[in-house]
């Protein structure tokens, strides 16, 4: 007599049917795999052809991971941390000679907004290394003109009015986005005080952006750029990206300059400082400004001031944010996302990085509760043999780990 199998059970999926897996209907592995997270997506998609093709019509939940760059030159690796997988780091090497001396600036889904010695720019895939050169930095069609002396020091000259102004220049606040099918970007940052530059794909040099002078922080988000200025205006202006041309949408204040304090709410014992005022786009597209506070002596950070400035095309004075609800900020991006129970993504919470020394081990301070007014633990990474010296908070798109 032939035994009787259970249709469910492991021994008669992997052993009887050899196909059941492979055969699952295309809706019922689209709706698995919208319910994994990034690191369960990747093992996922690798069970079979037909898994790996199913994947290509879902998205993974999104959960930030944190990426940590080498302290020296001559390390072209840098290491990945997933919160979900607590415990568990990934190693990304081989990221070419290049990478070990350049900075990232910025970061869009899996890629890297890197800046070489040589101040020449580029955009660099963390998982399948592909690179996109930008324009020269000298290379700038505007009223800025740019020269190259000698090294990394460049001369600058503004002409205004019929006379020349000489500045120094710095790359501020440098934000991007990237298509990752049609590798269409557009590439963003601050040209010292003078305006804000872009270019977009195909682009030869970069474009200035006038009346934009003093860049404190940007964020873009949904062919938007959100822009803030540190003079005593303290200029807020939204510019709308999705034209050939960028147009200016919006215009307010908002004061984007850190303030010296000696205590917190009754806290006695050491001064305060903040530093690192931001702006954030919500998920509804609310922008919010977000003041870090620190310790003066140790630069650690203790805690945060939440305002809402911009909703629904007004201007809002400083509306104190108690809470974020189901949202959490994503700091080092400038956005906001939901928070996911099932991957761990918590709500109510701000995500943040700083830089780091090899001397220290990074504390467990990358997750401030508004509700607790608190750190949370995310990791604890030993600076002194990972030879760490900056992270970064990021949000990995759909390519696999290895």
């Amino acid at each position: 007599m032939e035994k009787w199998h259970n249709p469910s059970s492991p021994k008669r999926l992997r052993g009887d049917t050899p196909n059941s897996w492979s055969e699952l209907p295309l809706d019922l592995l689209t709706a698995i795999f919208e319910r994994l997270s990034y690191a369960n997506f990747q093992r996922a998609k690798s069970v079979c052809s037909s898994w790996h093709s199913g994947s290509r019509q879902s998205v993974p939940i999104q959960i930030p991971w944190l990426i940590l760059f080498p302290e020296y030159d001559n390390n072209n690796s840098c290491t990945l941390f997933n919160p979900e997988e607590k415990g568990k780091v990934y190693k990304m090497k081989d990221l070419g000679v290049e990478f070990s001396k350049s900075i990232c600036t910025a970061t869009y889904g899996s890629w890297l907004l890197m800046r070489d010695p040589l101040y020449n720019l580029y955009i660099l895939n963390l998982f399948t290394h592909e690179r996109i050169n930008l324009p020269p930095f000298e290379s700038q069609l505007g009223m800025v003109k740019i020269e190259r002396t000698i090294y990394d020091w460049f001369h600058s000259t503004l002409h205004y009015n019929g006379k020349e102004y000489h500045k120094r220049i710095r790359i501020l606040s440098p934000v991007f986005w990237i298509d990752e099918k049609t590798k269409d970007y557009v590439v963003i940052w601050g040209l010292g005080s003078s305006c804000v530059v872009y270019s977009k794909k195909g682009d030869k040099c970069w474009n200035q952006i006038l009346e934009t002078p003093n860049c404190h922080h940007m964020v873009y988000k949904d062919h938007k750029l959100y822009f803030s200025t540190s003079t005593y205006k303290y200029e807020f202006r939204i510019f709308d990206f999705s034209r050939e041309i960028p147009q200016q949408i919006f215009q307010g204040y908002v004061i984007m300059q850190g303030l010296t304090l000696n205590r917190h709410r009754g806290q006695p014992g050491y001064p305060f400082a903040t530093i690192d005022t931001k702006l954030v786009v919500t998920v509804t597209g609310d922008v919010l400004k977000v003041d870090r506070i620190v310790e003066k002596e140790t630069r650690i950070c203790r805690f945060f001031y939440v305002y809402k400035v911009y909703s629904s095309g007004s201007y809002k004075k400083y509306e104190k944010v108690e809470s974020l609800g189901d949202e959490a900020i994503l700091l080092d991006l400038g956005i906001t996302m939901l928070a996911n129970d099932t991957v761990g993504l918590l709500g109510n919470s701000i995500y943040f990085s700083g830089t780091h020394t090899k001397s220290k081990v990074i504390n467990d301070t990358f997750i401030f509760s508004l509700e607790t007014q608190k750190m949370d633990p995310v990791h604890k990474f030993d600076c002194s043999s990972a030879q760490l010296s900056s992270a970064r908070w990021f949000l990995p798109s759909s390519h696999k780990l290895d």
